[in-house]
């Protein structure tokens, strides 16, 4: 389980990222982290293994002040996965990026060998093992960046815009590889601008604006309440907006609505169906 406690966090002393912000992630949840840029996503999830700490407040993780951990304590149970892959990735290959976080954590190179392959293959990249990833596309250094990290198994994943670079068959099996290990007990934490993406994947949305937790619940609830939507400068999802105008000459069908089961259910309805 991750607390945070009235967190604060300002650059330089200067610049307020964080204000005051709480919440609880119990393990083995799935959530996402919603907001315009500047919104603090990111110094947050950067809260959760350590690379910043907090100027007021607590991050607690299992019942003990993250404060009594190192980075490098932190980065065996926390693992993040970057927004810019270029300020991850500094090894001249694939595999040695992947086997570098591996052995660094102590595991012998026949298991580290073992690790890479595997991983490298769910995601797609073992034909690219002994290529620099600095000749890679943006995407697939993407992945590599993700891979180091998937390599070492953390318990919790957090990932900062995954999908940046990624079609929509390589959106699907991020989507469907983080669904399996969240599934398998790991907790999975995205910050993302794709709200499509959350509203299919994630359960659970936290929405930020200047540094504080305006929304926080079911996903469906935070992304169809336009206050939220306003305040956090989000893009209105595309079947809200269709219910939204359904709305407008069926006043019975919920303006809410984000999911296209939800939709479907209210055309089915409305044409006298069952």
């Amino acid at each position: 389980m991750i607390i945070l406690e009235d967190v604060h966090f300002a650059y330089d002393g200067l610049y307020t990222a964080l204000q005051g912000v709480s919440l609880q992630i119990d393990n083995g949840e799935r959530i996402a982290i919603m907001g315009t840029n500047g919104a603090g996503k990111t110094t947050l999830v950067k809260h959760l293994n350590g690379l910043l700490r907090p100027s007021k407040g607590r991050v607690i993780l299992d019942g003990i002040d993250a404060k009594h951990y190192s980075v490098a304590e932190l980065a065996r149970v926390i693992g993040l996965v970057m927004q810019n892959p270029d300020h991850q990735l500094f090894l001249d290959s694939v595999e040695k990026e992947v086997v570098f976080g591996l052995k660094q954590l102590g595991f012998s190179e026949l298991e580290s060998k073992e690790r890479c392959d595997r991983t490298l293959s769910s995601l797609g990249l073992e034909g690219l093992s002994e290529r620099s990833p600095f000749t890679l596309s943006g995407g697939e250094r993407k992945r590599v960046a993700l891979a180091s990290v998937l390599a070492t198994e953390p318990q919790v994943l957090a990932l900062d815009e995954p999908t940046i670079g990624q079609d929509a068959k390589q959106k699907e099996n991020l989507a469907e590889m983080l669904i399996d290990l969240n599934q398998k007990g790991r907790t999975v934490i995205v910050v993302t601008h794709d709200i499509e993406f959350v509203i299919e994947n994630f359960p659970r949305t936290i929405a930020m604006a200047n540094g504080r937790i305006v929304a926080d619940g079911p996903t469906n609830s935070v992304l169809s309440n336009p206050i939220v939507i306003d305040r956090c400068s989000l893009t209105t999802p595309q079947l809200n907006a269709a219910a939204c105008s359904i709305h407008e000459v069926f006043p019975d069908v919920s303006e809410r609505l984000t999911l296209l089961s939800e939709l479907e259910s209210e055309i089915v309805r409305i044409l006298g169906g069952e």
